[in-house]
């Protein structure tokens, strides 16, 4: 995915928006600056955060930091915010630093220690967990399989005889009478 990334990257900005367009006649790059144009731009790197970000969900912030897809993520900011609810916005590409938002107010960036300088996708967590996941059950099948070999087989119990089956009456009866 991140070789896909990189090579839609190096289309866009180097092929694309360098090629003349067949009505302008200019490309897409020389024309954006042609006009002096300029898009209007967040007040702060937070606030683009927020535009570019587009994944939030809910936590509480603990004595121990922000507690999200089992990795744990701390600044001293969330010190004051303790039991209280938080969004975080993540890039799911790399969830090695979340971005922390109070009442929608940007409050800071807080990075797992455990992981930081490394880049962590929610695919590789998932990856990992369902590897996990099938590595226990087949460590559970050959316990379940050891212990099955290891008992000795029970005995069949004596077949009994059936009971004969009851005539049902051709009336109706309820629990009542």
């Amino acid at each position: 995915m991140t070789d896909l990334d990189h090579r839609m990257r190096g289309f866009i900005i180097e092929q694309y928006h360098q090629r003349p367009h067949r009505e302008t006649g200019e490309s897409p790059h020389r024309r954006w600056l042609a006009d002096g144009w300029l898009p209007q731009l967040p007040e702060n790197i937070a606030a683009l955060d927020l535009l570019l970000v587009q994944v939030a969900t809910g936590r509480i912030v603990h004595r121990d930091g922000i507690h999200f897809q089992g990795l744990r993520y701390l600044d001293p900011v969330l010190a004051a915010y303790v039991r209280e609810p938080v969004t975080i916005r993540y890039d799911p590409r790399d969830i090695t630093a979340i971005r922390v938002f109070h009442h929608d107010r940007y409050l800071c960036t807080a990075i797992s220690p455990e992981h930081s300088g490394r880049t962590i996708s929610l695919k590789d967590i998932d990856t990992a967990r369902r590897a996990h996941r099938r590595r226990l059950r087949s460590q559970i099948h050959e316990r379940i399989q050891l212990v099955t070999d290891y008992l000795p087989t029970p005995a069949a119990p004596p077949a009994a005889e059936p009971a004969p089956p009851r005539r049902r009456s051709p009336l109706r009866t309820y629990r009542e009478d």
